[in-house]
């Protein structure tokens, strides 16, 4: 991005991988979350989810600003957490 003659570079967050898995009741999910720029000047929060080991659901939320989208991603994230999913644990 250049602002003001200068070149300014979004650097993309790695993403947070959360899993919920209860065999007794045959359930094994993920949900994916990642923070990204868009071409057009605006950040992106990714969102993909679905059964693991099947294609998912993906969502892109835009905002302006990247303050706004690290408070959506955190609101995301936390109520994720309430409803019983858990990071992945060694990235895979």
């Amino acid at each position: 991005m250049d602002v003001g003659g200068q070149c300014r570079v979004m650097p993309t967050h790695a993403a947070t991988r959360l899993h919920r898995i209860d065999p007794a009741c045959n359930m094994a999910r993920y949900y994916s979350l990642s923070t990204t720029p868009s071409l057009f000047g605006d950040i992106c929060v990714v969102r993909e989810w679905g059964r693991i080991g099947r294609p998912g659901r993906i969502r892109i939320d835009l905002y302006q600003e990247a303050e706004e989208a690290h408070a959506a991603r955190l609101v995301i994230e936390h109520a994720k957490r309430r409803r019983g999913y858990r990071d992945v644990s060694g990235n895979g």
